[in-house]
């Protein structure tokens, strides 16, 4: 199954290389995108129901966490997917775009795909090299319009991106050497399944180090502050589709290596230290998106400031630690990837009909595009925490921990916090959603295809928000179980 699932991004993105049409990229995209959500999900089921799955000489297995990741790129690739044939189409059709590009654009599109779906499955401490591999692809999608801003944040993101990545190449390196003082030099040094079950004997101070290591490198691609600046540049350049992807899911596969390593580090130098540099990463990176986000005039670049927000607010569910500090994260991770992408979405088709990403040059949202402008608004009350959607009880989850663990003063802050956010956001998304509409901008939806993507994630932004199944609370106390 995971051998399948892995196969099929790659074969997918092949056969959109040698296709000769529009509709041919367009199909082979969607029925690719659709197997590898069928196959994700029957993984999904599979670790569910039977446990850990292990397979190719233990290079590769999936556990409660990893289908939890494997969920998460299925169902963000398969929305974007559907999203790109109504974005990525209108821009062919106004001549931004030709064939040739179109077609690189989802040859690429499925190789990153499979990058994120690599993160989750690795067994071992290879995850470095499928995280720099998602750097590589991710980039070349960056740099897609080929214009000064997208080269220069293309750039910008491979330099900050690598130098990160070489942190955490670092912490890999100690927390082998900590490993081989127990287990020897075998392969299985490198295994997850090997070393949670002896990291309890590793050298804490060598651990110390290689968390320090790893939170400073993973933190650069999650967009944790200070190291988060590649994060706007890259998110107002690149396509809208991949701007989803990159806040959706690249962001999530970079907590997924944080919180494996915080395990494993945890276990060996108790819960103090690890917790606390989470908590206080978590805390900059929310003080640092306020000012932003209330100041901003791009709103490619206000969502990418809230995605700095939310992973903050991941870590400090992770560091105030606890069964509800845990449940509030993992869940937090599932509810920004639906709505951040769905705002990703909304603001695209605002793109698409006017042509500029300045706020103050958009209003009147809801008069020219009234589901696209309605969405905009649900989407916006959700990504700020606001009820009864789903962000709000991840949120309200991780909050109660903080307080129930005693972290008194960092709760306070996170608390202020959002609620600066709050105002900040909605007070720059409401001067583009109400108003008048601006002159030459024609009434209309952009497409059927986006509008049909944008539902999709809908649907998972208001349900979670008043219910949450049964089925998906079990699996994140099982994840939770694996993290603690």
């Amino acid at each position: 199954m995971i051998e399948y699932l892995l196969l099929t991004p790659i074969i997918t993105g092949i056969l959109c290389y040698f296709t000769r049409s529009r509709k041919q990229v367009e199909t082979i995209s969607i029925l690719g995108s659709t197997i590898t959500l069928i196959l994700g999900l029957s993984l999904v089921l599979d670790v569910y129901r039977n446990g850990i799955i292990v397979t190719w000489q233990n290079a590769l297995f999936a556990d409660a966490f990893s289908a939890y990741i494997v969920l998460i790129v299925s169902i963000i690739s398969f929305v974007s997917s559907v999203y790109s044939i109504g974005y990525m189409g209108y821009e062919i059709d106004h001549n931004v775009i030709d064939l040739k590009r179109l077609k690189m654009y989802f040859v690429l599109f499925h190789f990153f795909v499979f990058t994120m779906l690599l993160v989750g499955v690795t067994n071992n401490l290879g995850l470095w090299i499928a995280i720099e591999m998602t750097t590589l692809v991710s980039a070349l999608l960056i740099i897609f319009y080929s214009n000064k801003a997208s080269v220069e944040a293309a750039w910008k993101y491979v330099i900050i991106s690598t130098v990160g990545i070489t942190f955490a190449l670092f912490g890999t390196i100690l927390t082998y050497y900590a490993a081989v003082k127990i287990l020897g030099e075998t392969g299985d040094a490198l295994n997850w399944t090997s070393l949670i079950a002896v990291a309890g004997q590793f050298d804490p101070m060598i651990m110390k180090l290689a968390f320090i290591f790893i939170l400073i490198g993973y933190g650069t691609k999650a967009g944790l502050a200070p190291m988060h600046t590649w994060l706007p540049d890259a998110y107002s350049e690149s396509p809208t589709p991949v701007g989803a992807l990159l806040s959706g899911t690249l962001v999530n596969c970079a907590m997924y290596g944080i919180i494996r390593f915080y395990s494993i580090a945890t276990k060996s130098t108790g819960p103090e230290f690890t917790s606390n540099l989470l908590i206080i990463f978590g805390l900059m990176s929310l003080g640092i998106a306020v000012p932003f986000i209330i100041l901003q005039e791009d709103y490619k670049r206000l969502l990418a400031y809230s995605s700095v927000e939310h992973m903050g607010i991941i870590a400090l569910g992770v560091g105030f630690g606890g069964v509800y500090g845990i449940f509030g994260a993992i869940l937090h991770m599932f509810n920004h990837a639906m709505t951040k992408s769905l705002m990703f979405f909304s603001v695209g088709n605002v793109l698409l009909k006017h042509g500029t990403k300045e706020i103050d040059k958009v209003s009147g949202i809801v008069k020219t595009m009234p589901v696209t402008g309605a969405i905009l608004l649900i989407g916006g009350l959700a990504i700020t925490g606001s009820p009864p959607f789903g962000i709000f009880i991840s949120e309200f989850t991780i909050l109660s921990a903080g307080f129930l663990q005693g972290h008194i003063i960092a709760s306070v802050l996170f608390l202020l916090f959002i609620i600066m956010i709050f105002a900040g956001f909605f007070y720059n998304l409401s001067k583009m959603t109400f108003g008048n509409p601006k002159p030459g901008v024609t009434p209309g939806e952009v497409s059927r295809w986006t509008l049909a993507s944008m539902m999709i994630l809908v649907v998972f932004v208001i349900i979670l928000g008043v219910y949450i199944p049964q089925d998906f609370i079990e699996m994140i106390h099982k994840v939770v179980k694996v993290v603690m």
